[in-house]
């Protein structure tokens, strides 16, 4: 009999695959200039190499449920393990973009399945008695990941080679494939029933072809035209899986939930507000590095502040909520957020390194708590038996909001270099790009505003919300 409690052993397996997938989120930005040079690209045509790890975080989700129950949890979970560090080892021999963006994706696919068939064997192999115990042991690697990510990735691009950032999943991929053998059973359900295999092609061929086409746009890697058309196919097939949901009986991402008005502000006015925060990680170091002159460490050392800034207001989170409410802390904490994303376009050489600190540190500190609201509220109106749909569909739309936001913020950058001239970027051509990022927070606020004003009250008063999702 094991001396380590079963309520410590599976969360921590977990936990170390979902913080080498968090850290492997962040730990390239820092290195994004280092990897232009090495490809030979202007480093803004890289936000497609970051759009396509998104890509296949997102698409792959709702799949993973159907896997986990076809084939055994453990499984998929291994082959996933094993699919992300084949990734990264596919990243660190790329020798050009191309190559290194299909390494992305592939690495984004393994993502994909490791963290939310992950949550599944927690929740079928700990009793309900340790379940909130478990998940606190989840909850370090989503914080612990965006804090190591710039801080190794500057860290190891400054003093060693930035090949090097993708061999740091290799042991710990290693070690988690064999301890999930060791400690972890194939659970599986009887009979998962069939796939809606027609509405995953619509929807993540539809997701990838408009994404990738938009992160083409103005770039060296393919024709206006090509990108032009990729980009209509995409939104094409989009508009077909809308009208295949709506005929399925069981489709693969059931838009019926967008009906509810909880839900809605969360994902829909939620992924406006993500848009805004998905650009900051690609924008940031490009402004410390190309337009401030920084090295990648000290970008680093910058950039992790706003994991700080994250961390405490955690801390607070439960207490504003219950003060104010979720519709007075949504509608003025995207406001407050998208002032503190803006503001980081007015970083100009000779700004003083303390006050870029503080500035990125209420850039994490504020989208922070909207994070949290967002969440806590998205299931504060689905039945219990509904969850593991719900999370699907909101999981995709806000994988691919953050993707959306790398590729706007690009696009803004790349235009406002091409309107001032600048045969490279410098520090004046970023702020349009971050204002723009700023006002898509502002979006958000019509959206939520339509909630009622006690919406959520339950949740914030410390009420328990509906069962964990499986999928």
């Amino acid at each position: 009999m094991s001396l380590v409690p079963k309520a410590f052993i599976a969360p921590m397996i977990v936990a170390c695959a979902m913080f080498m997938e968090s850290v492997d989120a962040n730990v390239i930005v820092t290195a994004l200039p280092e990897m232009a040079r090495a490809f030979g690209r202007d480093p803004v045509t890289l936000k497609i190499a970051v759009t396509s790890y998104v890509l296949g975080l997102g698409v792959f989700i709702p799949v993973c449920g159907w896997l986990a129950d076809r084939f055994g949890a453990r499984t998929v979970f291994r082959t996933a393990i094993g699919i992300f560090v084949a990734g990264s080892l596919l990243c660190a021999a790329s020798t050009s973009l191309f190559t290194f963006t299909l390494a992305r994706f592939v690495q984004g696919v393994g993502g994909a399945m490791m963290v939310p068939v992950g949550r599944i064997i927690i929740f079928r192999v700990v009793d309900r008695s340790e379940f909130v115990r478990a998940m606190n042991y989840l909850s370090l690697p989503a914080m612990l990941g965006p804090a190591a990510g710039p801080l190794l990735g500057g860290f190891i691009t400054t003093y060693l080679h930035w090949r090097l950032i993708f061999f740091i999943n290799i042991p710990i991929g290693i070690l988690g494939i064999y301890l999930t053998n060791k400690h972890i059973k194939n659970t599986r359900e009887p009979h998962p029933g069939p796939l809606d295999w027609t509405g995953f092609v619509l929807s993540a061929g539809g997701a990838s072809l408009f994404l990738l086409g938009l992160s083409l746009v103005g770039s060296e890697l393919a024709s206006g035209a090509t990108a032009t058309e990729m980009t209509v196919l995409g939104a094409v097939m989009l508009g077909l899986y809308v009208l295949h949901a709506r005929r399925a009986t069981l489709p693969l991402l059931d838009l019926r939930f967008f009906r509810v008005p909880t839900f809605q502000a969360s994902v829909l006015g939620g992924s406006l507000f993500r848009i805004g925060l998905g650009a900051v990680p690609f924008l940031l170091p490009l402004i410390l590095q190309e337009g401030l002159g920084m090295s990648a460490f000290k970008s680093g050392l910058i950039t992790c502040a706003s994991a700080f800034g994250g961390m405490f207001m955690r801390t607070l989170a439960t207490t504003t909520l219950r003060r104010f409410g979720f519709r007075t802390v949504l509608m003025y904490n995207a406001a407050f957020s998208g002032i503190a994303i803006a503001a980081c376009g007015a970083f100009v050489p000779g700004t003083p390194t303390w006050i870029i600190w503080v500035v990125v540190l209420l850039g994490g500190f504020f989208p922070a708590l909207q994070f949290t609201s967002l969440n806590s509220m998205t299931y504060a109106q689905i039945e219990s038996r509904d969850v593991g749909r719900a999370t699907s569909l909101g999981s995709v739309v806000q994988q691919i909001s953050l993707g959306l936001g790398v590729t706007i913020g690009g696009i803004v950058l790349q235009i406002t270099r091409s309107l001032h001239g600048h045969p490279a970027i410098t520090w004046s051509d970023f702020w349009p790009a971050f204002l723009v990022v700023g006002l898509c927070s502002f979006a958000s606020i019509p959206v939520t505003r339509r909630l009622a004003h006690d919406a959520g009250d339950e949740i914030a008063r410390g009420s328990r919300g509906p069962a964990p999702a499986k999928t």
